[in-house]
């Protein structure tokens, strides 16, 4: 009986940490072809309708920009490749409520090896089918 507790006890938890791991494998997908530059990675984990957003913070003040998702996916493939950047995920908090999902990411952005700014990724995903999809991103961003 004690053993059959314990089991129904744990069951939530292992399906939660399961779903969070799925969550966080789209997350890495996206940004393994966004440093690679593979639109078709991108998309394999972004919906169709991919709402892009950025909040920059400078000396004049506060901006929020909006951007489609086929031109954010456009400027990522045309960068030359003798330029090198990368976003580093310093951590993930993950909410799950049944197929939608919110991640919270501080992260910091490199290009050529230097610290060109940083801030937070917000990402709003959904369940279709086994698949976790990336609907919408906005991100802060603030210079290093």
């Amino acid at each position: 009986m004690r053993k059959l507790l314990f089991i129904v006890f744990l069951l939530p938890f292992q399906h939660l940490a399961a779903q969070e791991s799925e969550i966080k494998h789209s997350i890495e997908i996206f940004f393994d072809g966004f440093h690679s530059r593979d639109s078709l990675k991108i998309k394999s984990v972004c919906d169709a309708g991919l709402i892009l957003q950025s909040i920059s913070e400078s000396s004049k003040g506060t901006k929020l920009s909006t951007e489609k998702a086929s031109d954010f996916i456009k400027s990522i493939v045309s960068i030359p490749d003798k330029m090198k950047f990368e976003e580093r995920l310093l951590s993930y908090k993950i909410q799950v409520d049944g197929a939608m999902a919110h991640v919270w990411t501080p992260y910091e952005f490199y290009v050529n090896g230097k610290l060109s700014h940083k801030g937070v990724n917000s990402f709003q995903l959904f369940k279709e089918k086994e698949t976790w999809k990336i609907i919408y991103i906005v991100d802060t961003r603030r210079k290093g």
